[in-house]
């Protein structure tokens, strides 16, 4: 098991995407908190300032580093990993967090699929196989967090792109951790973060105040920390509306419709709404 106080230390480096807003900022101030290096790789020039004179004033200026990044771009991302190490030397931390979630539907506009998958997807796999050999090379323990989504897992109607591109992380991080422990004196793993509804700006709409229902970006990253210390690689989140059991009912229902051949996404079907309430309620 990874002891992740060897890995949120003093001296340690976290590259940190999307990293100006959200999870990701919530996350970069608790790697600044805890004495790391960080940067944050975002879009949005002065957001991106912003969010960097923040942390500069909990880590100090000499520790943090922004970078405007565009993660749908493999250029940008080795852009980006030149930046870091020419200036901090080795990365110890890779939170491949960016995200974007434009509606679509099976027939939308091409150009939003493309632009969730660039980001969602491709931005998790490049960013890993960009940053990962470098993080292996140098010997010491490190994490790659991976985020992705309930929606990828239940894939509800609505935003197919969106739930395609986070079942893809989802096998991707399954792909790299498995890779990664089967690597002779290897000291990075990877982790699944799964978000619960948070309110962050992905998600917030025309709402102006946090729903009851939402965690805060920091009640996930503090989630997030407590599952990293029993080195769980599935961080499921619950949040104030959904506890973790109804999140595994969930799980195991869309996990049957394979088993017991019933239509897809059934839990939303006419036909099985009755039975999916008594599955969910069942002690």
């Amino acid at each position: 098991m990874t002891n992740i106080q060897e890995i949120f230390k003093k001296s340690n480096v976290a590259v940190v995407t999307g990293g100006a807003s959200g999870i990701g900022f919530a996350a970069a101030k608790y790697f600044a908190g805890r004495g790391m290096s960080v940067v944050i790789a975002d879009l949005g020039g002065d957001r991106l300032a912003a969010a960097a004179e923040e942390l500069k004033a909990i880590a100090g200026e000499e520790d943090v580093m922004a970078v405007e990044t565009d993660v749908a771009s493999r250029d940008s991302l080795e852009a980006l990993e030149r930046a870091v190490l020419q200036r901090f030397g080795r990365v110890h931390v890779l939170m491949n967090n960016a995200g974007i979630g434009p509606e679509t539907s099976i027939f939308s506009a091409q150009a939003n699929w493309d632009h969730i998958f660039a980001v969602n997807l491709m931005g998790v796999i490049n960013g890993t196989r960009t940053f990962g050999p470098k993080m292996l090379s140098h010997g010491e323990p490190g994490l790659i967090i991976n985020t992705g989504s309930k929606q990828g897992i239940t894939t509800p109607p609505g935003n197919p792109a969106y739930n395609i591109s986070k079942s893809g992380v989802k096998v991707f991080t399954e792909a790299l951790e498995h890779e990664l422990r089967n690597i002779e004196g290897g000291k990075i793993s990877a982790h699944l973060l799964i978000p619960g509804f948070v309110f962050t700006g992905l998600t917030k709409g025309d709402r102006a105040e946090k729903p009851a229902g939402a965690w805060t970006p920091e009640q996930t990253v503090d989630f997030m920390v407590q599952s990293l210390e029993r080195g769980d690689f599935y961080i499921l989140c619950p949040d104030n509306d959904v506890a973790r059991p109804v999140d595994e009912r969930r799980m195991a229902w869309a996990m049957g419709d394979i088993i017991e051949n019933r239509p897809p996404l059934s839990r939303w079907h006419k036909d099985y709404a009755d039975k999916f309430k008594a599955f969910l309620d069942q002690k």
